[in-house]
């Protein structure tokens, strides 16, 4: 068993393991998060498996990081980082000599994982993980809010169908063409619409009745 005495080490040894090789992912440590985790990672694997099998979940283990590599470059929507994680924990669990150790183990991964975020407070993250963790906010400097403003503003105002509405069309307003839904209405070129509604920077139109009584 060598250094893995007793079974509670296993949590430390998987829980620094995780927590430096996910760091590593997350912020920009120059590789030293990295090699102290899979230095760590080794030592636990090497102390319980011989060396075919040893090989073997190490390089599941891998994988699974890999996968939330992937995730984190490509796909950024959890899906692989899912599997990657799930990857992890049962190479540390099946390569554990009993079921308390694993468990140990497996908590380590998990505990080690979530902890991990803690590194993004007090070092520069990579911009890998920019969409999945929607570190593009909605600020002014950005023009996202005087952009909704000015949308906001055209509530209850009308305009003109500069198409046919079926139900998207375009439409002006105040001299301006914007983009607009109806409500399933369909409404013809050059109609006299309304604003009905204003979601964020999509407008809902409706055919403006004519209410003149004669």
């Amino acid at each position: 068993m060598g250094i893995l005495q007793n079974d509670w080490v296993s949590f430390l040894i998987t829980f620094f393991g995780t927590l430096f090789l996910i760091g590593e992912l997350l912020v920009n440590a120059r590789g030293l998060f990295g090699i102290l985790g899979l230095g760590f990672i080794t030592v636990f694997f090497y102390s319980f498996l011989s060396p075919s099998m040893f090989i073997l979940m190490m390089l599941i283990y891998l994988i699974g990081l890999i996968l939330i590599i992937i995730d984190g470059k490509l796909i950024n929507d959890g899906t692989l980082a899912t599997i990657g994680a799930v990857c992890m924990i049962i190479a540390v669990g099946f390569s554990s000599p009993n079921w308390v150790a694993g468990l140990y183990g497996v908590i380590g991964v998990i505990l080690g994982g979530a902890s991990s975020l803690f590194f993004l407070k007090a070092f520069k993250r990579r911009d890998m993980w920019s969409k999945i963790t929607l570190i593009d906010q909605l600020s002014t400097e950005a023009g996202y809010n005087t952009m909704n403003e000015t949308y906001k503003s055209l509530l209850n105002e009308e305009g003109v169908a500069q198409t046919d509405m079926r139900p998207v069309g375009t439409v002006q307003i105040k001299g301006r063409d914007y983009s607009a839904v109806t409500n399933g209405q369909w409404i013809s070129k050059g109609a006299t619409i309304m604003v009905e509604a204003v979601d964020g920077t999509k407008i809902l139109v409706a055919k403006k009745q004519n209410n003149d009584v004669k």
